[in-house]
């Protein structure tokens, strides 16, 4: 038997060297099923039989599925998290600024009146700004929260128009009852109880929406006489001037000049089918402005009797 000599180290590299210039010339392997790991002891027809090694790898692999799983749970969460942070911060800036025009007013009024009328008095405007609020919401008109004004009252921008003038009839007039149902609740407690200064305090809320219900745009009053009749703000505006020439107050002066401003542009640019309105509603309409009126003058002359507690 002849035996062939060993290489020599030299020719051991050469040959590597040559083996792995050949497996990078012929790429990678096809993939093919991933080979287990013989067991200590093979079956009887030489394939590998499973073993603890087969079984840590199954597992391995269903810990990695489970991992990403939740991965993709977790950053769902997280995304989801993130979005409702970001409506309740803006919910909280929209209370906050209503909150915060809120206690500016309290104080401003409190300078003048005191601190517990001032107090009365912005809540009984917040009611009257929350009746609109009610009326928005089941027409499903979008509109901001509402901002107190110091010395002119509160508004809420409407982010959407009314379909037409009855709709913005009902929102106008929604104010006006719900702050005339607070102000006589406030009345009839200080009838009830003999307190003047909740007497004192019903009757300013009985003024303010009385105010309201002037027929002059942009007032309560002016929204809701356009859906029953137009002739009606010539009549506002006669009270208007007159209050004007008695009170000389800037801020009715104002409302006067925006007014007119708003009735211009709407006679000019005129929406199509907007005052189109039954006649059953536009008397409906009339009948429940002409009601809550009357109602609201002959509450301004209850008063307590002369032996009523300070």
């Amino acid at each position: 038997m002849t035996t062939e000599p060993l290489p020599s180290p030299e020719e051991r590299e050469r040959l590597r060297r040559i083996e792995n210039l050949r497996a990078v010339l012929a790429g990678p392997p096809p993939a093919g099923p991933p080979a287990r790991r013989p067991s200590a002891v093979d079956g009887a027809g030489g394939a590998p039989t499973g073993g603890p090694g087969a079984a840590q790898d199954g597992a391995h692999s269903g810990h990695r599925t489970r991992n990403a799983s939740f991965g993709a749970v977790g950053a769902a969460i997280a995304f989801l998290a993130g979005k409702l942070k970001f409506l309740s911060l803006l919910a909280g800036a929209l209370k906050f600024k209503t909150l915060a025009t809120m206690l500016l007013s309290i104080g401003l009024y409190a300078t003048q009146w005191g601190l517990p009328f001032a107090i009365g008095f912005v809540l009984l405007i917040f009611v009257h700004e929350f009746g609109h609020v009610i009326v928005l919401r089941r027409e499903g008109i979008p509109a901001g929260a509402p901002v107190f004004i110091p010395f002119v009252g509160a508004l809420i921008a409407m982010r959407g128009m009314p379909r037409d003038a009855y709709v913005e009839a009902k929102v106008a007039i929604g104010g006006p009852i719900a702050g005339s149902i607070a102000a006589w609740a406030v009345l009839g407690a200080g009838l009830l109880l003999e307190r003047p200064f909740l007497v004192a305090l019903g009757h300013t809320g009985v003024l303010l929406n009385l105010f309201n219900l002037i027929p002059v745009s942009p007032l309560d009053g002016g929204r809701i006489a356009g859906a029953f009749s137009r002739g009606f703000w010539v009549v506002g505006y006669a009270i208007g001037v007159a209050a004007l020439l008695l009170t000389r107050s800037p801020m009715l002066l104002l409302i006067l000049v925006v007014g007119l401003f708003t009735l211009w542009q709407r006679w000019r640019h005129p929406v199509p089918g907007y005052d189109a309105i039954p006649r059953s509603k536009r008397i409906a309409v009339g009948l429940g402005y002409a009601a809550l009126v009357i109602a609201l003058v002959l509450s301004t002359s209850i008063a307590l009797g002369p032996g009523a507690r300070s």
